[in-house]
């Protein structure tokens, strides 16, 4: 949820004493804790901050007077506080526990949700969308440890139906937040906290007769999760444990296992010579291990939260036994990974890299990992798909958007022959699946070129409808249509057919014919030398209406606005707002924030200006 940087944070604004009180009595009634535990997560003196994640989802994160934020709210309007990693530290029992191995907490920080392979613990009794913090327990000693909560998240099913963690398919847990995460980063940044013991609770003794020996009983198998609802928490003043961090001989084993990395991945022969520093900085640091205490094992002492000590960002060569990358090149170019030359112009010496060794044994048998550039990469794709999903449904899910289409006079006879329902309004979804179908079912798909279709009698007859053909008095016949790209002839039917769209935003379902046409934002030179922003076609998407977002408007971009019909159109048409000034960005965050699907926002500079 927080793997991008917040955007649209403002300064950080106090709560007034009645509003501190009631933000301490949510929480106090929400998590069910003493006052005095209420005064310990929401301080005198605690403030908020309004954010967007990076798919534009609006958030208030509550921060405390030493700026660690200790709660969040995701959602327009949404009450339902969420608490922070740097509030679980303060109360680790806030939350229900879900407890995870060592090697899938990186790959959690990373941005991943928690499997159902990935528990071995839970609460017992955890319900589907309850608030559960993530964590670690190590039974490496004598003592079980509770390490302190890395990550806090939403239950994607019952606990019930977890079973035993290797059994199972699918996510456990969808996770929110994380320890290091842009969120955690508004913070101080603190160190982790010590583990704290587990101690089982006193064992009941059955009551007996001091004339009747006791019977035997046998032993009853236990389960993790009832281990776990049997550990209780003992407190400790211990003090916070520092992140170890690995010595300089691990971080060169590490420099020299990237590079093993690079020479296994495909460098054309083109790219050489390469300078050394670009050699560097674009291929040996982005082959950095995502996770290094996956690749080189850590030999201190590693922190009971497993986190990867340090981060891969600290793998550099100044942490390195060599402290100069001319001294770390020369080594390998000795071990025969690469080769290098010293080019002299000038006054100066370059270093570079003339050739790699990809045949040398460590690199066949180096195995593969998961670097810092494929994480990017992957984060990446995520983001661009989670992006577009979120343009096709809409700005924060309040209005979804959906074009249909219904059978009309030369589609009518084709539907009919195809079996559909001429009564109907499809989606594009649906109309595809029909005419695939149909075209499945007459067999014609073009056996030299698949992706084109032979055309039929009735296919001929739909598309053909508006086209009217050459006659000898039109200069000649036109050539009769055989065969049409598949989505080509797609196209054609739905043109073909009458437009109905249907407009959602979560209280009331509005469906009307015709074809709805984009909100249009233009900006363009009145009265004179002035530039206005001119807001069109808002009316059929339900949350907008002409007099709340002139208001809106005139207090987010501090300029006039007014509303009029909208110039150069018949009475009935619509209206129009216009915002003083180019302000077709802050018109588009308006938009997106009522929920407006992107894809249904057009913008037009008619200014001339720059």
């Amino acid at each position: 949820m927080f793997k991008k940087p917040l955007g649209g944070l403002k300064t950080s604004a106090p709560l007034r004493g009645s509003e501190r009180r009631k933000l301490k009595q949510r929480v106090v009634s929400a998590f069910e804790i003493s006052s005095e535990d209420g005064d310990l997560l929401v301080p005198d003196g605690i403030q908020s901050v309004k954010f967007t994640t990076h798919l534009e989802e609006p958030g208030v994160a509550y921060l405390a007077p030493d700026g660690n934020p200790l709660w969040f709210t995701l959602g327009k309007g949404s009450e339902d506080l969420i608490p922070t990693v740097y509030s679980l530290w303060k109360r680790r029992d806030l939350l229900p526990v879900i407890s995870t191995p060592a090697a899938v907490i990186p790959i959690l920080v990373g941005g991943a949700d928690l499997m159902i392979p990935g528990v071995v613990h839970h609460t017992p009794g955890v319900k589907q969308d309850q608030l559960v913090s993530i964590l670690q327990v190590n039974k490496s000693n004598e003592v079980p440890t509770l390490a302190a909560p890395f990550a806090v998240g939403r239950m994607a099913l019952p606990g019930d139906q977890l079973g035993q963690g290797t059994q199972g398919k699918g996510k456990a847990v969808f996770v929110l937040h994380t320890w290091k995460d842009h969120l955690w980063d508004l913070g101080s940044k603190g160190d982790v906290p010590q583990p704290i013991p587990l101690n089982p609770a006193p064992e009941k003794v059955p009551a007996h007769s001091s004339d009747e020996p006791p019977k035997d009983e046998s032993p009853t198998k236990e389960t993790p999760t009832d281990e776990l609802a049997n550990l209780t928490i003992e407190p400790s003043n211990m003090p916070a444990v520092t992140g170890s961090s690995y010595n300089p001989q691990e971080i060169s084993s590490l420099l020299h296992t990237s590079l093993l990395q690079v020479i296994s991945s495909t460098i054309p022969s083109s790219a050489f010579p390469i300078p050394a520093t670009l050699f560097y900085t674009n291929y040996i640091l982005p082959s950095r291990p995502a996770f290094p205490a996956l690749v080189v094992p850590h030999s201190g002492r590693t922190p009971p939260d497993a986190s990867p000590c340090p981060s891969a960002s600290e793998i550099t060569i100044k942490s390195s036994t060599h402290k100069s990358l001319t001294a770390f090149l020369k080594n390998e170019e000795k071990a025969g990974l690469i080769t290098i030359k010293v080019q002299k112009h000038s006054n100066q010496t370059d270093l570079v890299i003339t050739s790699v060794n990809a045949k040398h044994p460590s690199v066949d048998g180096h195995r593969l990992y998961a670097t810092l550039k494929d994480i990017e990469i992957t984060a990446a794709k995520k983001a661009k798909r989670e992006e577009k999903a979120r343009e096709e449904v809409g700005g924060s899910g309040e209005v979804l958007v959906m074009e249909l289409w219904k059978p009309h006079q030369a589609t009518v006879a084709l539907f009919e022959r195809m079996g559909g329902d001429i009564s109907k309004q499809y989606t594009m979804a649906e109309l595809k699946a029909t005419v695939n179908s149909y075209i499945a079912a007459n067999s014609l798909v073009n056996l030299r070129e698949q992706a084109y279709i032979n055309l039929d009698e009735p296919l001929i007859d739909c598309i053909s409808s508006k086209v009217k053909r050459k006659t000898k008095d039109d200069g000649g016949a036109q050539a009769p249509l055989e065969f049409m790209r598949r989505d080509e002839l797609m196209k054609q039917i739905a043109d073909r057919m009458q437009n109905w769209y249907e407009i959602s935003d979560g209280k009331e379902v509005v469906r009307r014919k015709g074809e709805l046409k984009p909100i249009q934002v233009v900006m363009k030179v009145r009265q004179g030398r002035k530039v206005s922003t001119l807001i069109s076609g808002f009316e059929p998407f339900l949350v907008l209406n002409a007099e709340d977002m002139a208001e809106d408007l005139r207090k987010a971009c501090a300029g006039a606005t007014s509303i009029s019909p909208i110039h150069g159109k018949p009475a009935g048409a619509g209206m129009e707002v216009m915002v003083q000034g180019k302000q077709s960005q802050a018109v588009m965050e308006y938009l997106t924030g009522k929920g407006i699907p992107k894809k249904w926002i057009e913008t037009h500079d008619l200014s001339g200006k720059k």
